[in-house]
């Protein structure tokens, strides 16, 4: 079912259009692209009750089972532990956010006044879930297969370089071995801050290893922050 939403105007209808030539996709229903592309924060100052929180909900999965699908398949000599290892550095948010960019993305999200001051285009957590939005509209709008075929083409390349730049293991997993390998010790997590409502909260994490703490690194869970305070430690170890 695909909620009502604002009629769109000529100016974004071509915005929309541009988008779609310049990645290669091609939606029946603009509205739904639009959907995509529409955050919470504008929902709440006009009044919407729609947002593309369930698109995300639902690109999210789609995304899982087409990342599974080509790891499998491509990967046929690899454990399961390799495979998910491999699987959290693709889907994770630094990456999606990466791609997001790529995308231009960024150009495109609808957000709210407070949002937009806040600097929310650069967010690595609202590129990441427009993303997800993005590859959810598109299975609702063209079905699995068109699904599969954009996001392989999104996702290939960043497992490729997952494969060539140890991405067997993701973030933690290569700073525990770092600290273990150069200090002989852990790193150690702790919560420095969190914000946002229960349904759009944010947390910080900082990270301590060999007497040293790096971060904050952000994300909408703990576990994403730790994921992006251990990427910032690895840029300075």
């Amino acid at each position: 079912m695909i909620p009502d939403i604002p009629e769109i105007g000529a100016a974004r209808k071509k915005e929309l259009c541009a988008f779609q030539r310049n990645v290669g996709i091609k939606f029946k229903n603009l509205k739904l692209l639009q959907l995509a592309f529409m955050h919470r924060s504008v929902s709440n100052e006009i009044n919407l009750k729609t947002n593309n929180e369930r698109l995300e909900f639902l690109g999210d999965a789609i995304l899982g089972a087409v990342t599974a699908s080509l790891l499998y398949n491509g990967l046929s000599e690899n454990s399961e532990g390799d495979l998910a290892k491999i699987k959290s550095v693709v889907v994770s948010e630094a990456t999606l956010s990466v791609i997001a960019r790529e995308l231009q993305l960024d150009t495109m999200m609808v957000l709210g006044r407070g949002e937009e001051l806040s600097g929310g285009r650069e967010k690595k957590t609202l590129l990441a879930d427009t993303l997800e939005a993005l590859f959810g509209a598109l299975y609702l709008d063209s079905g699995f297969k068109i699904a599969f075929d954009f996001i392989s083409r999104c996702i290939i390349p960043e497992i490729e370089k997952a494969k060539q730049n140890r991405g067997r293991k993701d973030y933690k997993s290569q700073l525990q071995e770092i600290c273990q390998s150069r200090f002989k010790g852990y790193p150690s997590y702790r919560l420095s801050k969190q914000s946002g409502p229960e349904h759009e909260r944010y947390f910080w994490v900082e990270v301590s290893c060999d007497g040293r703490t790096f971060g904050p690194g952000m994300g909408k869970n703990k576990k994403y922050a730790e994921q992006e305070a251990a990427r910032l430690a690895l840029e300075r170890l």
